[in-house]
């Protein structure tokens, strides 16, 4: 049993408090201003990234937030002595209002003006612009080249990032334990893992790959780490070439014993200053190296062909690898979701009970349920922050509940959207709860919602489909009435690795062919901006299927998250008869798997949820 509500606010993973406000805006972009100036540069571009361009950054590169207050996970400030902009995505056009002084830093949505337009309209002529080229990819690089040229300027790149100097209270790099990811998880050993990779390099015509991104080193070592939030990953870099053995670039301290001598096993270790005089050596070898084009800093490229090699921007080889699950990721990972399905019952049983009272608030909700899964003894992290919304919150779909934006949970909506990291698996789940009744229109809602997710589980596609050719499927319910979403139907799921993978993913740009063992997200959704949103999600695996007469290789799905929807909000005149047998034989395996693993008045609960519609 949980404590009462409104006293569980002490979370072990995630926090509640914004880092910095819109009142050190002011100062610290003028500092800023002031070193543009002594550099005889006219603007300078800060990103949202750190040399991995990964999702979590480390606090010590977390720039953006530190000049501008923004604290969203996409989006550039740039710096010009009379003017600044904030551009983001839709996502954040509210948040990064609210974190910003405004009357110094404007603002921008991307859509309307992203930011190689903005620079091209509003970086004067003959003015130098500067930038770091570790945080920006080729493709960036070549982007803010031609806008500056547009403008009649010049792209400068910079030995060294002028917020460095400037920022006193610097956190420390991390330095989290590297350690070795078990066999029992990883499902192949590296050795097996680096022979593929090499053949790939082979069949690519190239010498050599940079690993830049941190979980294809970890996927590729068989380690772990801790250098961010919320995903296991050591940051560092490798270099693997075409032929012998690869070298791992990380920092000496943070290497654990046993995952020295597994490393050891298969290539050399060596410390992060190290990479640049490998990288050298290779362009003056006159290698062909290849780099990956999602995450490898231009910094990379120009070191290479500084050095007189050839950097070959590309696709890594890895992130397909990495995608296809083998059957000891995919066992684990079915047995996390086991584990975390018996944990969201628990508490999803104790909202039953507590919300009606009125008195439990969005980080009561949040702090029940990390608490929940922390009962489990094999938590590692959350797999993101949760996201808990209630009311007009639930209608922001990538919402942070704060100290400061904290709400009762009230009669209506309540937005959960949560998982967990476990050495096994990566769990990643979202239910929408009612409280009370809901009213007509909500419940019109959630049904047309669950039947797109109900369309993508009950798939069948051809060998060769994409997700872009599946994402339809789930909005057909909600287009027939004339509504939509704006995110994509999924993404993909690491294996103790990141929530959010690719290159596999359902939605409008999902391009990559759906193979067996990709693990995606299903959530359909909708959002009445102001009032409430609605959003359900599941993982699912891609299988190979047999059907009888066939002549093609056919895939589908299988379900792999256990966990009741929302039988109040369902509208059974809204759905078929094989629709309404889909849920009823989903909820009698969710009471097969579950009841055995909660008790009293979570079993109670469960069995109430899981009765045939």
């Amino acid at each position: 049993m949980l404590p009462s509500p409104a006293r569980h606010h002490a979370c072990r993973f995630q926090t509640f408090s914004e880092p910095s406000g819109p009142c050190d805006v002011a100062p610290r972009v003028a500092a800023l201003r002031a070193a543009l100036a002594q550099q005889g540069l006219a603007g300078f571009v800060v990103p949202r990234a750190d040399e991995h361009q990964g999702e979590y950054v480390p606090a010590h590169m977390a720039r953006l937030a530190w000049l501008t207050g923004f604290t969203g996970s996409a989006g550039n400030a740039i710096i010009l002595a009379d003017k600044a902009a904030l551009i983001v995505d839709g996502r954040y056009t509210i948040q990064s209002a609210e974190q910003t002084d405004t009357a110094i830093v404007t603002p921008t949505r991307m859509e309307e003006m992203p930011l190689d337009r903005w620079i091209e309209a509003n970086l004067p002529a003959g003015g130098r612009l500067g930038y770091d080229p570790w945080l920006h990819t080729v493709d960036g690089v070549a982007k803010l080249e031609k806008a500056a040229v547009a403008a009649g300027a010049t792209l400068v790149a910079l030995k060294k990032n002028p917020i460095d100097a400037l920022w006193s209270d610097r956190p420390a790099p991390p330095l989290a334990a590297v350690k070795v990811h078990r066999a029992e998880f990883a499902g192949e050993d590296a050795a097996s893992k680096l022979a593929r990779i090499q053949e790939a390099l082979t069949q690519a015509k190239v010498d050599a790959l940079v690993v830049s991104d941190p979980h294809a080193l970890a996927w590729t070592f068989n380690i772990r780490g801790g250098d961010v939030e919320h995903t296991p990953l050591p940051l560092g870099y490798a270099i693997i070439p075409r032929e012998g053995r690869p070298t791992v670039f990380l920092a000496p301290e943070k290497v654990t014993n046993e995952a020295g001598d597994a490393i050891g096993a298969v290539g050399e270790i060596a410390p992060p200053a190290a990479l640049e005089a490998q990288l050298a050596a290779l362009g003056a070898a006159g290698a062909k190296v290849r780099l990956d084009s999602t995450t490898a800093a231009a910094a990379l490229a120009t070191l290479i062909r500084e050095a007189g090699g050839i950097p070959d921007a590309g696709t890594d080889p890895i992130a397909l690898m990495k995608a296809r699950k083998n059957e000891a990721e995919l066992a684990g990972t079915r047995a996390a979701h086991l584990r975390d399905g018996a944990a969201m019952v628990r508490f999803l049983s104790w909202l039953s009970r507590e919300a009606p009272g009125g008195q439990l608030t969005e980080i009561d909700t949040v702090a029940a349920l990390e608490a929940e899964r922390m009962k489990t003894g094999l938590l590692r992290d959350v797999s993101f922050t949760t996201i808990a919304g209630a009311g007009p919150n639930a209608a922001l779909p990538h919402y942070r509940v704060t100290e400061a934006s904290n709400r009762r949970v009230e009669p209506g909506i309540l937005l959960v959207d949560s998982g967990g990291q476990y050495e096994d698996g990566t769990t990643d789940i979202t239910r929408t709860m009612v409280v009370g009744e809901p009213s007509a229109e909500m419940a019109d809602r959630y049904t047309r919602v669950l039947k797109g997710h109900i369309a993508i589980s009950r798939a069948l596609f051809v060998k060769g489909t994409s997700g872009a050719q599946l994402d339809a499927l789930a909005r057909l319910p909600l287009w027939q009435a004339g509504l939509d979403f704006d995110h994509g139907t999924g993404h993909g799921v690491g294996s103790y690795l990141s929530v959010h993978e690719g290159p596999q993913r359902l939605s409008k740009l999902g391009t990559t062919p759906l193979e067996p063992g990709m693990i995606l997200s299903n959530e359909p959704g909708y959002y009445k901006e102001g009032e409430y949103g609605i959003r359900i999600e599941n993982l699912i695996v891609v299988e190979e299927r047999v059907i009888p007469g066939g002549d093609r290789t056919i895939y589908g799905f299988e379900t792999i998250t256990w966990c009741p929807y929302e039988r109040a909000m369902i509208e059974l005149k809204l759905l078929d008869e094989g629709e309404i047998a889909w849920i009823n034989a989903y909820h009698a395996q969710v009471w097969s798997n579950l009841a055995g693993l909660v008790e009293g008045e979570a079993k109670a609960w469960l069995e109430i949820a899981c009765l045939p519609l």
